[in-house]
């Protein structure tokens, strides 16, 4: 037994090895550095909303004895998400239909429990967010790793129909995309989901759509987010707050299935049963409390949406190919050189700090995330450009 153990955090370990180089390495070293440009990850470089600090400490004195007692999906949270739901999508989402999670990673987490059987398959889009592999391998499952090639990252639905075979249990689509920023139409949506329908029929079982939308109100440009769950029946709607409200290390999502899945109570019951399994995985009980506040705050997208205008123009212009997002946080750059790992350590020598595309399956690219402060961008374009002339000199 403690041999298969031993084995299989080998595996997992392997699965994120990349992340762990890069976390463990730069990111530990510089992260703290005042005087980086830091664009590693989604942190925080301004404080917090003023608007979530006092909803927490509306929260904070105790109004009966359970205040802080064990909390689960609380009825009051459950209310709250069903009703964005509803008017984000334009469907009847049922409270009964949410369970509230320790954040999108518990949120994944908790599907792939409720999904996932040992050897059954689960399809996931390349570059991906760092864990989809890492979460798949841990459910005793099986990755599938289809590409989206770049700059484009249009997913090949022909290809990923042809992947799909009698043991696979899931697809894990993430719209808006990280890192590439694209926010796939409500088209695109209608075509995976007559895709999915189609091959659920060939296998004799229903393929699951696991749709995780954490960015879905980080879009720009005016676009309207749509969700999988509008055309699919069989997907279930991962979420995290953290983002919205750029609080990552307050954890609290959500996972949602809609009110055209068959089959709902039966796989609520799974899915509740699953959070157990996973830890817990429920949601702190001042978090509960404040999402009736929480619900309605959001960062400033107009302000993301200037700063990515600023860097990206600025980009181009030092001679970067680069991505024009759609949403999510992040700008994705080709490295001037075929080793993106020696240009993030360059871009450091410069003063910036960056997440090598080696770290999310895109060898040869960089990604930047817009959560630095515009402070940071200026200070950064500078680093950005003699970066790349140092580069292009040898």
């Amino acid at each position: 037994m403690a041999t298969v153990s031993v084995r299989r955090i080998d595996v997992l370990r392997e699965a994120i090895g990349p992340f762990l180089s890069f976390f463990n390495g730069p990111f530990a070293k510089l992260n703290a550095n005042p005087d980086i440009a830091n664009f590693a990850v989604g942190n925080p470089h301004e404080m917090p909303l003023p608007g979530y600090v006092s909803a927490l400490g509306a929260q904070l004195e105790p109004r009966r004895r359970d205040w802080f007692a064990y909390k689960m999906s609380e009825p009051r949270s459950r209310l709250t998400v069903a009703r964005s739901l509803s008017s984000r999508t334009g469907m009847d989402w049922d409270p009964n239909d949410v369970a509230m999670t320790n954040g999108g990673f518990g949120a994944l987490a908790t599907a792939m429990r409720a999904l996932v059987e040992p050897g059954d398959e689960v399809i996931f889009l390349s570059p991906p967010w760092f864990f989809y592999e890492f979460m798949i391998l841990a459910a005793e499952g099986v990755p599938v790793r289809l590409r989206l090639a770049p700059p484009a990252f249009e997913p090949d639905l022909v290809e990923l129909a042809a992947a799909i075979t009698p043991r696979t249990r899931a697809v894990i689509f993430n719209t808006p995309h990280n890192p590439s920023g694209r926010v796939y139409p409500l088209e695109t949506l209608r075509q995976l989901g007559e895709a999915l329908t189609a091959a659920s029929a060939r296998v004799g079982h229903p393929i699951f759509l696991i749709s995780d939308e954490p960015y879905n109100r980080i879009v720009f440009d005016g676009r309207q987010f749509h969700s999988p769950a509008e055309v699919y029946p069989h997907t279930v709607i991962a979420y995290s707050y953290g983002k919205t409200l750029l609080a990552p290390g307050q954890r609290i999502g959500y996972l949602a299935w809609p009110p055209t899945m068959p089959g709902r109570a039966a796989f609520g019951e799974t899915v509740m049963v699953a959070q157990m399994a996973t830890g817990f995985a429920f949601p702190n009980a001042l978090l509960q409390h404040a999402i009736g506040e929480l619900e309605g705050l959001s960062i400033d997208v107009a302000a993301m949406q200037r700063r990515r205008d600023r860097l990206v123009a600025a980009l181009r212009q030092i001679g970067y190919q680069t991505t024009m997002p759609e949403g999510t946080f992040y700008v994705m750059a080709r490295a001037p050189i075929a080793d993106d790992v020696a240009f993030a350590d360059l871009l450091a020598r410069h003063r910036v700090l960056v997440l090598p595309g080696t770290v999310v399956e895109l060898p040869g690219w960089f990604r930047i995330s817009l959560t630095a402060s515009d402070e940071m961008v200026e200070q950064g374009i500078s680093g950005f450009a003699a970066a790349f002339a140092e580069a292009l000199a040898g």
